[in-house]
């Protein structure tokens, strides 16, 4: 199940929404749990039962870890996280890892190996993450373990976020679990910020697919089609993911729960290192706190520092996706942040107007979403070469298998969507009080609008 469907809009959520307010508080964790597994379940109910077993596993080894008396406790972790990253390797990477055997057997001239493809269950990495840094956060004494399994299982199963995050962190939650305010400031707050989610994902997110599909599956693209389909994507990617990620919040706040800011105006940001601050904020903390930090972060030397940001990049490169072009996008990102480090060590004054260093980072973001978007490191690089004029020359007009798609329409949305990008900060102060109310007229544009046009996935589905 999707939040942009009506199955959802008109059944699901009033639903759940009517019966979580006519129960009493302690029965709430128990609601929020079902109606999560019916969420999830509703494509494939047998992946609910990964998600059973990720959750139950992951509450019993941490109830063991913590009883008294116990001298293994750091052998128990290990064994939690190992499994719950066997899970995550066995479902996310089995595929790549076979076809990139076969393809080293076909170089050896070897026959390759018959396998059977291996589903991946939508969110899994989303809930994987949030089960280790449990177990993590417990061991480390930085959260409670907590008794009662309903409100683990709520945590890791909630539905606002379970597929495509914030990837959330137990401590911030335990208390909202034991205890939150309902109110109807809280509730209407929490509603407008799920209808401008809504809103960006179907009115400007959705209507720049069709020029990013016909862009990235040209064989010999020029270099007003490589541009063209990469702007595109970059508006796509953001307000899709953004969307998402708002909803989410929107929804959570509206029975009570208040989730990190997962998105902070990232296209306007003067550095790579500033980018990270502001993208996908709760995965860059989860990077740092689980990965960076423990393999020394900037502890142990100049030397080990560039390492580490570049381990932690790659590593959350490929986190996203079982393919190479996700290493690559990490290696980009991670050589970035390297350098970057390497510069203000030396010369900690910006050199850049910011304007400058806003759109410079911005063609560095652009380059790199290319390999998040290509079918391969090929294409990612037919795809650059044609963006820099090293294939097609500066050709500034479209292919036919894209020009068809190049519609008034879309171009307008590409457009609003790129001036709100820079201009988010100043709308978010500009509306509020009586005139947030203006979202509910688009939010009802935004419903109609569902039915009009045809169904395109959250992007961040596939991770």
């Amino acid at each position: 199940m999707v939040f942009t469907s009506h199955l959802f809009l008109f059944l699901f959520l009033p639903l759940f929404l009517i019966t979580y307010y006519l129960l009493p508080f302690r029965a709430r964790s128990g609601l929020i749990l079902v109606f999560s597994y019916v969420f999830y379940g509703w494509w494939r109910p047998d992946f609910a039962l990964l998600l059973g077993g990720v959750t139950l596993g992951t509450y019993a080894l941490t109830m063991l870890m913590e009883s008294p008396g116990w001298r293994h406790r750091y052998a128990t972790l290990f064994v939690g996280v190992a499994l719950n990253l066997a899970a995550l390797g066995y479902f996310k990477y089995f595929n790549f890892g076979m076809d990139s055997m076969n393809a080293l057997l076909a170089m050896l001239g070897v026959s390759p190996m018959g396998y059977s493809k291996v589903i991946l269950p939508i969110g899994l990495s989303f809930f994987i993450f949030q089960a280790i840094s449990y177990m993590v956060d417990v061991y480390r004494g930085d959260a409670p373990k907590t008794e009662n399994v309903f409100d683990f299982a709520a945590f890791i199963s909630f539905f606002p976020q379970l597929v495509a995050g914030p990837v959330l962190r137990y401590q911030p939650l335990a208390d909202q679990f034991r205890h939150r305010e309902h109110s109807w400031s809280h509730f209407s707050t929490g509603a407008l910020i799920f209808m401008a989610g809504f809103s960006g994902k179907v009115l400007i997110a959705d209507p720049m697919n069709p020029m990013v599909e016909a862009a990235f599956n040209l064989t010999q693209p020029t270099m007003a089609d490589a541009w063209l389909g990469t702007f595109a994507y970059t508006i796509q990617l953001f307000f899709d993911f953004s969307g998402y990620s708002t909803m989410a919040i929107g929804l959570g706040l509206m029975v009570g729960f208040h989730f990190p800011k997962n998105f902070d105006d990232p296209y306007i940001s003067a550095s790579i290192t500033e980018f990270w601050r502001r993208w996908h904020i709760s995965l860059s903390t989860w990077l740092r706190v689980y990965l960076y930090v423990p393999l020394g972060g900037n502890r142990k030397g100049e030397r080990r520092t560039y390492i580490n940001l570049m381990l932690t990049m790659v590593l959350g490169g490929f986190w996203h996706g079982a393919n190479w072009t996700f290493i690559v996008w990490g290696f980009w990102h991670g050589g970035i942040l390297a350098l970057e480090r390497y510069w203000r060590s030396r010369f900690p004054q910006p050199f850049l107007p910011r304007w400058v260093a806003v759109l410079f980072t911005l063609v560095l973001v652009m380059i790199g979403w290319v390999f998040f978007r290509a079918a391969n490191v090929s294409a990612a690089l037919t795809m650059l070469s044609a963006m820099f004029g090293l294939s097609s020359g500066l050709s500034l007009h479209f292919s036919p298998d894209l020009a068809w798609q190049v519609v008034p329409e879309r171009l307008w949305v590409m457009l609003v969507g790129g001036l709100l990008v820079f201009a988010l900060p100043w709308v978010r102060r500009s509306i509020t009080g009586r005139a947030r109310l203006l979202l509910l007229p688009i939010f009802l544009w935004a419903v109609a609008t569902l039915s009009s046009q045809a169904f395109t996935p959250f992007l961040y589905f596939q991770f």
